[in-house]
């Protein structure tokens, strides 16, 4: 067979992880083949990670801790009855891959800030943060389909959290201290969870998904206000969807006020100052994340004054 036949990887990625990985293209798809644990994430407005955990190994699971993420529970097996699982029915864990938790915690959100996670959809990566902000301040909710936001609900109830407020996505006049920007991709780093994804093409085309997620983080920049944060994440693993974005984005007029920040004595270890995270490395899901900064005021790398931007 050929390498991309016995790698299970369609001609449309091949030659995009070829350029991207080298000679290390094999260990990367490789790693997209094998199955991927259960890791739960703790809802840490209800128990510690130590409380939850030891709740777990009680009731007869083999379960450790995650290596990167603080607040992390991997189970070896996602062939496991979701409902014997002690606390997952109260909201005291909730199924999240390691990668997508730390995409989630990187952005820093923290009690009391204004917060939006700009793509929430059904809002796995909301209730993460708002467990970061201990209910507390205001975290809204943002997704182009109103029905995904609304299956959110439940979730929200369950695991405790009432700080949060739902809107379909449109340009407000509101400032934030922290926007998350989990765009649309073409979802290369969940193919082991999803492995019919390959050939079903779930997601638009690349070609038609790049100018899709310059425009959202364009839109979402415009959110964040002076000295505040912006994440912006994928779970993709082809540097197109991502360093490429980010570089263009800090080169662009909108990106003129921020630059890449990468938080200090994060759990995870960051390469050229962002968070590239995949199943062959880490042995989470594939994830980018890039976390910028926006200027305070003063001057910009464009050599332009800063002020208190409005949307």
């Amino acid at each position: 067979m050929d390498a991309a036949s016995r790698l299970e990887c369609p001609s449309w990625a091949w030659e995009r992880f070829r350029a991207a990985y080298g000679d290390g293209v094999d260990a990367e798809l490789r790693a997209l083949q094998l199955d991927a644990p259960l890791d739960l994430r703790v809802n840490t407005l209800k128990a510690t990670r130590h409380e939850a955990l030891a709740a777990i190994r009680s009731a007869g699971f083999a379960a450790e801790r995650t290596p990167y993420s603080p607040v992390g529970i991997r189970l070896p097996s996602r062939a496991v009855a979701l409902g014997a699982i002690p606390g997952l029915r109260e909201g005291v864990v909730d199924p999240q891959d390691e990668g997508s938790q730390l995409v989630a915690l990187l952005l820093g959100a923290k009690p009391g800030e204004h917060v939006v996670d700009y793509c929430a959809g059904a809002g796995g990566k909301t209730l993460a943060l708002a467990a970061q902000m201990r209910n507390k301040g205001r975290l809204v909710a943002m997704d182009v389909d109103h029905a995904r936001l609304e299956r959110g609900a439940p979730r929200r109830k369950k695991a405790g959290v009432d700080n949060v407020q739902t809107h379909v996505i449109e340009q407000g006049k509101d400032n934030f201290d922290r926007v998350l920007v989990d765009a649309p991709c073409s979802g290369v780093g969940a193919w082991r969870r999803n492995p019919d994804a390959r050939w079903l093409r779930r997601t638009r085309p690349i070609e038609e998904l790049l100018p899709v997620q310059a425009e959202v983080l364009q839109r979402a920049a415009r959110l964040v206000r002076p000295g505040g944060t912006l994440v912006y994440a994928t779970c993709s693993l082809l540097p197109e969807e991502n360093e490429a974005q980010v570089e263009a984005f800090l080169a662009s007029a909108d990106g003129a006020e921020f630059e890449l920040a990468p938080p200090e004595h994060f759990g995870a270890p960051f390469d050229d100052g962002y968070l590239r995270l995949s199943p062959a490395r880490h042995g989470c899901d594939g994830f980018f994340g890039a976390a910028l900064v926006r200027s305070e005021g003063g001057w910009t790398r464009r050599g332009r004054r800063t002020a208190g931007a409005s949307c």
